[in-house]
């Protein structure tokens, strides 16, 4: 059972380290602005979209109240 345990992780492992370099590449060659390191791209995509859903929750309230 401890083999088996081991094994998942291994595979679990290589998965996740598999996604984060695509994730990094894409946001290296579709997201990185000038001068940004890619944690920094990350961060800013992610205040972008925070923003954005806030502004779109905001504009569905005030449409809720004006009917």
């Amino acid at each position: 059972v401890e083999q088996l345990a081991d094994s998942f992780e291994l595979v679990e492992e290589t998965v996740v380290d598999g996604y984060k370099k695509i994730e990094d590449k894409f946001v290296d060659t579709f997201l990185k602005k000038d001068g940004e390191t890619t944690q920094e791209a990350k961060e800013r995509v992610m205040q972008e979209q925070k923003d954005l859903d806030e502004r779109n929750k905001l504009r569905e309230k005030y449409s809720l109240e004006m009917e």
